[in-house]
């Protein structure tokens, strides 16, 4: 009779990578953690306690409507205010340096995770990352969107695509100076 070795719960439901988790924890920084849906982008700054995991700073891409978001609240130029915002906040908290969690994501270059680690260290955190894998300028105020809905106004039925340069600067400027 063979002794059958049972998984962690949260292993089993492939939620959590033990084995980057502990490398991670190690470093004794807290951690940025990014978390996308089609519509959202959730990033906070959580730091490890015996107890659990606290969260120290968290914003959703939903407080950008307040601040006159009028955009999607799901695409890169959001993912980078989003992570502006919650790199302003961290800051107030006393937050100086941390290191990005993925999670069980994949590493895309210049995808909606590193624009919001972008707008995090654009607010003063410190993050270890290579520039080469951060979206360009470009793509973070959302000159991709505006161009391909040039091709294909079809496809835009309630967005304005072509205001969304002025709503990004806009943005940007309400949270820099309020932070």
């Amino acid at each position: 009779m063979s002794k059958l070795n049972v998984q962690f719960r949260r292993k089993r439901e492939k939620k959590t990578d033990y084995r980057q988790r502990l490398k991670l924890l190690l470093s004794n920084r807290p951690r940025l953690v990014v978390r996308k849906s089609l519509k959202r982008i959730t990033a906070q700054i959580v730091e490890y306690t015996p107890d659990g995991d606290k969260v120290v700073a968290g914003v959703n891409s939903k407080a950008l409507i307040k601040l006159g978001w009028n955009q999607n609240t799901g695409n890169t130029p959001a993912a980078y205010l989003t992570g502006l915002m919650l790199g302003k906040k961290a800051k107030k908290k006393g937050v100086s340096d941390a290191i990005l969690d993925l999670g069980f994501k994949s590493s895309t270059k210049g995808s909606r995770v590193y624009a919001t680690l972008k707008g995090v260290i654009d607010a003063g955190i410190k993050i270890p990352v290579k520039e080469d894998i951060l979206p360009d300028d470009k793509r973070i105020s959302g000159e991709h969107i505006i161009k391909y809905a040039a091709q294909n106004k079809n496809n835009f039925t309630k967005a304005r695509p072509e205001q969304l340069k002025q709503a990004f600067e806009k943005v940007k400027k309400e949270i820099e100076k309020n932070g």
